[in-house]
């Protein structure tokens, strides 16, 4: 299929074929008909992408906070690397559409119906794409009479909606729309249809007689001064009991005016992104109160809301974002003359395969333009060949001439800025195959890496004698059943941490490998890394138990990432902790005889703040302190072992020290840290070239999963875990 794509480096875009998405559990495949160019938001995200390396600094300095912390941190190769695989990452463009549902995923059966017409929202989601994927819901049913033009823009109607809602009018108020673009063309409509009386404000003449189409009682260039005077004409010397802002500026103008025409304690709901100084005294004085619209209404951002289906109760939240998507639409209906009308507002219908000019004409305003709508073609899209017809070769050593065969599922941020970069550097590998739900992740990774062929499907993998081993960099959660499935289909494996969040998967994991004589690797790099290596050789040497102590800051997860999910990540004690559970267990060298844990009292959501406890056979001993509380620019690890004595301690990778009869030696990496990623690639990529025997013994790796799980065990029932 064929979607829009956009260089966040660069911001050059292009119209590129991709592999086409799958329909998943609770979401619908839609065809795509119609979609519309947000103007004035995709503008703002394209000439972001544009601007240089300082403007992007200067639009975004929260980041640029992040990046210094990391760097700090971290050090300045692996945050360099970071941020320009992040800018070289494609962007997809576009988030209200309208299609034809082709595909109902489980879950949602008799919900939504194949050939029935929908409008799609949501940044990533409904994207300006010939099929997309979308969650129950971001989608709403298009009444009889509306067409795929018309309901393309549902998305924008929801914002505006959900604005115009945040300033609580009822039937008879005032309220004025400064900037009346897309979303304040719309906000006009939807103020005259809730019975309250709207004023139009912009300096755009063409606009403003727009509006007054939309039901503006008055009208007001501001390119003629202050409106104050007209306004409190208007409405008896009272000004407006409401105010949306839907402008695109850097200025904060729109404050100043909105405090100019507001009434005494009147409220402003910010809708576009304008500039945020706003005359203090004036706001006292009418005490003035303002809401920043949680753009299409409640619901979004919310990933359990969003992405696992959540749903609000009406009778707590009356209006969520789905609802509002829905009601724009209703709205739409040609069965009453009161209507939302937004055919007057589409000035340009553009065919999808010349999107280019589209953006173009948005980007460079090459003519006056508000609506711009891209039509697709009604031929059903050509399907993209998956994989070749299979090979007549297999995995070892004599078969394939030495050469590790490789198909990677799952091309994620942290499979594409670290594990793929590392292993287009290695010898004796082919990079076969890139499996990936996302078509645009698929053939970004398949172009900039050297992938042979892309798939959407493991099982295609699975199916492949040509391939001999599997890179498994997929969430969580489905990494127990693919690492068993590619060893039942007789692939060494490379799987991500953790290898299973439960013993069940585990146990499914072991009978796969029984059964197989295929190998096993989990991805526990800090084994790898040369500090370690040296800690590990000296630790060796010593006779007798040996302490380790292991602290680990790991600094809050943003709310909506994937890893705290229930259904993806499940908390970071299984995808985290795991890595320094079997890194204590590599230093001490002795089998783990039990687990106990202890949980701090969560501050947020799910507890991340906890003290492992490993006993081992040997008579050693391993405490392990895993926080989300600390600093973000503070160090993230601090390793310490003590034995016969002496003392080793690694930080964050980037300084190893060996403390023995009171002279310490010191080694350190100033710009770079290795926290082994490249040497466990290479080991598995040699094993795998070789036909085996795996690089870490694969019974350690068991052992090193099982006692992960006996943590949140021991958490659960408040005693030791033997194992």
């Amino acid at each position: 299929m064929k979607q829009v794509v956009q260089s966040a480096r660069s911001g050059k875009l292009a119209v590129k074929d991709v592999p086409e998405p799958l329909v998943r559990p609770d979401h619908v495949l839609v065809k795509t008909r119609a979609s519309l160019i947000s103007a004035g938001t995709e503008r703002m995200v394209v000439e972001f992408a544009k601007s240089s390396m300082i403007g992007k600094a200067k639009a975004r300095p929260d980041l640029v906070r992040k990046v210094i912390d990391k760097a700090r941190r971290d050090g300045p190769l692996p945050t360099l690397r970071a941020v320009l695989a992040r800018l070289d990452e494609p962007l997809p463009l576009g988030y209200s559409a309208a299609g034809e549902v082709v595909a109902v995923g489980a879950g949602i059966e008799g919900k939504f119906r194949v050939g029935q017409r929908v409008a799609i929202g949501g940044a990533g989601l409904a994207n300006h794409a010939e099929l997309n994927v979308v969650p129950e819901n971001l989608v709403a049913p298009i009444p009889d009479d509306v067409n795929y033009e018309e309901a393309c823009f549902g998305t924008l109607g929801a914002i505006a909606l959900h604005g115009v809602r945040n300033l609580g009018l009822e039937l008879g108020d005032v309220a004025a729309v400064v900037g009346v673009g897309l979303v304040g063309q719309l906000a006009v409509q939807f103020l005259k249809l809730a019975g309250v009386r709207p004023i139009a404000l912009d300096y755009d003449e063409a606009r403003l007689e727009l509006a007054r189409y939309g039901g503006a009682e008055m009208l007001w260039n501001l390119a003629d001064g202050d409106p104050s005077a007209a306004v409190l004409d208007l409405t008896g010397g009272q000004g407006c009991d409401g105010v949306v802002i839907a402008a695109a500026t850097d200025s904060s103008e729109p404050f100043e005016t909105a405090a100019a025409i507001a009434r005494d304690r009147a409220r402003i709901a910010l809708i576009g992104i304008t500039g945020t100084e706003f005359p203090y005294r004036e706001f006292m004085k009418k005490e003035l109160s303002v809401v920043v619209s949680r753009s299409y209404g409640p619901g979004r951002y919310d990933d359990d809301y969003e992405r696992r289906h959540m749903k609000y109760p009406a009778g707590y939240v009356r209006w969520t974002e789905t609802r509002n998507l829905a009601e724009t639409l209703r709205l739409m209906t040609r069965k009453t003359d009161r209507r939302l009308a937004v055919e007057p507002l589409i000035t340009h219908t553009i065919p999808f395969a010349e999107a280019e000019r589209a953006y173009r004409l948005v980007t460079e305003r090459t003519e006056p333009h508000l609506g711009v709508v891209l039509r697709y073609a009604d031929a059903p899209s050509a399907k993209i060949k998956r994989l070749t017809v299979p090979r007549s070769v297999s995995h070892g050593k004599g078969e394939t001439g030495g050469t590790c065969v490789l198909a990677v599922i799952g091309a994620g941020t942290f499979a594409r800025t670290v594990l793929l970069p590392r292993l287009a550097k290695l010898a004796n590998l082919k990079l076969d195959t890139i499996v990936t739900e996302r078509g645009i992740s698929a053939e970004h990774t398949q172009e900039r890496f050297g992938f042979e062929r892309v798939a959407a499907e493991p099982d295609a993998v699975f199916a492949d004698p040509a391939i001999n081993a599997v890179l498994i960099a997929t969430p969580h959660a489905s990494h127990a059943r693919l690492t068993a499935a590619a060893l039942r289909a007789g692939k060494n494996v490379l799987v991500e941490k953790p290898l299973a969040l439960s013993r069940d998967e585990l146990n499914d994991v072991i009978a796969a490998r029984n059964g197989s004589a295929a190998f096993l690797q989990v991805g526990f790099n800090r084994r790898f890394a040369p500090m370690t290596a040296k800690a590990k050789a000296h630790l060796a040497r010593l006779g007798g138990p040996k302490f380790v102590l292991l602290r680990v800051n790991a600094g809050q997860l943003p709310p909506e990432s994937w890893q705290s999910a229930p259904d993806q990540g499940h908390g970071r004690i299984l995808g985290e902790a795991c890595h320094f559970i079997d890194l204590a267990r590599h230093l001490i060298g002795a089998k783990i005889a039990s687990v106990s844990a202890s949980a701090a009292q969560p501050s947020r959501s799910a507890s991340e703040d906890v003290t492992i406890t490993l006993n081992f056979t040997d008579g050693s001993l391993a405490t392990i302190a895993y926080t989300a509380l600390g600093a973000a620019g503070y160090s993230k690890e601090l390793i310490e072992a003590y034995a016969g004595g002496t003392v080793v301690t690694i930080e964050d990778f980037r300084e190893l020290t060996i403390a023995v009869g009171g002279k310490a030696k010191r080694q350190r990496a100033m710009l770079d840290q290795d926290k082994g990623h490249q040497a466990e690639l290479a080991a598995f990529v040699k094993a795998a070239a070789a036909g085996g025997p795996a690089p870490v013994d694969e019974t350690e790796l068991i052992e090193t999963s099982l006692a992960t799980i006996a943590v949140l065990e021991s958490l659960q029932t408040g005693a030791p875990v033997k194992l």
